[in-house]
């Protein structure tokens, strides 16, 4: 290489890192939370922990309280508004009193607020603008003593605190906020994304935003992450770091696999989808290739119109067919599961039966709608059925004499070497297959079961433009789709 193509590269290079910098700078100056904003959310936290430790101790003497989560390790993003207040009782009172406490001091500390229900009841509400949780916990010596997640929380606060620095914190806010843009933030049952505590455990191994993006962008699933060295076993493959490991059995399949440094049994990126693993890497690539300021901007698309999604149907010469029904009345990590059970049964009762799924997906808001888009929308009357080779006498025969009788049924003959007949089909059409009963005999979510047995419509080709006013925007991001 000649000397002036080295500078041009060296200058290329330097190029790219300030390129990169002038955007992280300018996301980091618009979502570090200011001076204000730090005293305000302060002012509101410290009062409610001593509202909530004056009502725990007034129950349980040795009770104690603590602030919990990105608020306490000022990790989090400006206009956030969650304060987790976890109120901590000794392990020798039993669960149905630890509840009942946990509730009582919850109300006393938020007056006009309401329950909800994780793995036990906690007490949600709002105070001058924050979102406030107090949620009841057990006090224990080891997070492996856990008797329910909530109890693991204290001992991630403890632990990120004493590793985070303010720098770390600013690239914990980055990461955030890249991960919130590309849609991969978040540990919900439907976002099955990167959760809070993963986003602060991976930028502390990694040491930093940028170093998290170098080595994400080279990724090769299954990864692995041990930051407290636990030594599970492990199979053969490669770490994080590029390194081998020993030809043992893992515990964990997941596409990404950060052990817990607070409970070596407990992978904290289990819930994280493959999809968004795989998102993740893309826009890593991206954004040190070409850093973009957009690229941390949640990207809401315009609605799709009529004359889009008929351009769409044309172009793409596929049939869609939608199940559409009353969402059931539950909370979104109970919805979706059921929602992506009863996708996969209903594609696979498609595909079983010859109508070639190209693509699926499953929305819900007042209604509930799983979308399936088909290759093959119809079949021939007839469907042929192989049967046991002819020299396999006891099954061949037995298949024979099934079918030499039947007046519907061509055949049996034979074709090579075994027997073969040609059937009835039971449905030529995939409308007919999802208004019968048989549609119950998939794999549906229980809620999802209950819903369509009370009423469901079937809609085919362009008459999914009824989805329109509900779901527009998510109609376009399916007909637009993006990593």
């Amino acid at each position: 290489m000649s000397e002036e193509d080295a500078d041009s590269d060296e200058n290329d290079r330097k190029t790219g890192v300030d390129d990169f910098e002038a955007v992280t700078d300018a996301i980091h100056d618009r979502i570090k939370p200011d001076a204000e904003e730090r005293e305000r959310l302060r002012e509101v936290a410290d009062r409610l922990l001593e509202r909530a430790e004056a009502a725990a101790t007034d129950r349980c003497p040795t009770a104690d309280v603590l602030q919990a989560g990105s608020t306490a390790r000022g990790t989090w993003i400006s206009g956030d508004r969650d304060i987790d207040i976890f109120v901590r009782f000794p392990p020798d009172l039993d669960r149905k009193t630890l509840e009942r406490y946990g509730l009582e001091v919850g109300h006393e500390t938020l007056p006009e607020g309401h329950e909800e229900y994780a793995e036990h009841p906690y007490v949600k509400g709002t105070v001058e603008g924050f979102d406030i949780d107090v949620v009841p916990c057990f006090r224990l010596e080891s997070a492996t003593e856990i008797r329910s997640a909530v109890d693991r929380t204290p001992f991630h606060t403890k632990y990120l605190e004493a590793r985070l620095d303010d720098e770390l914190a600013a690239d914990v806010r980055l990461t955030k906020q890249f991960l919130k843009g590309i849609g991969a933030y978040g540990s919900d049952l439907r976002t099955r994304g990167f959760s809070g505590y993963l986003t602060e455990l991976l930028v502390c191994e990694y040491g930093g935003f940028r170093p998290l993006l170098e080595a994400a962008a080279n990724w090769h699933p299954q990864v692995e992450l041990d930051p407290e060295d636990h030594g599970k076993e492990r199979k053969t493959g490669s770490t994080s770091r590029g390194e081998s490991v020993d030809d043992v059995a893992l515990s964990f399949d997941d596409p990404l696999v950060v052990i817990d440094p607070t409970d070596p049994e407990r992978n904290v990126a289990a819930v994280c989808s493959a999809d968004n693993v795989a998102r993740f890497q893309h826009y890593a690539r991206a954004l040190l290739e070409e850093p973009h300021i957009e690229l941390f901007e949640p990207e809401i698309p315009d609605p799709l119109t009529a004359a889009d999604l008929r351009e769409h149907l044309e172009r793409r010469g596929t049939t869609p067919v939608a199940i559409r029904f009353d969402a059931p009345d539950l909370v979104e990590d109970q919805l979706y599961p059921q929602l992506q059970k009863s996708l996969d049964g209903i594609t696979m009762g498609l595909d079983d039966r010859g109508f070639d799924v190209f693509r699926a997906t499953a929305v819900a808001d007042d209604t509930a709608v799983i979308l399936v888009e088909l290759a093959v929308s119809e079949r021939p009357a007839v469907e042929r059925h192989d049967g046991p080779p002819v020299h396999v006498r006891s099954h061949a025969e037995g298949f024979y004499e099934s079918y030499a009788d039947d007046p519907d049924a061509y055949g049996p003959f034979i074709d090579g070497d075994r027997y073969v007949t040609e059937r009835p089909r039971e449905f030529t059409t995939a409308e007919a297959f999802l208004e019968s009963d048989r549609l119950f005999d998939v794999g549906l979510g229980a809620h999802i079961e209950t819903g369509l047995e009370d009423e469901y419509t079937v809609l085919v080709g362009d008459e999914i433009a009824a989805l329109l006013e509900e779901f527009g925007q998510e109609l376009a991001r399916y007909f637009d789709p993006t990593p």
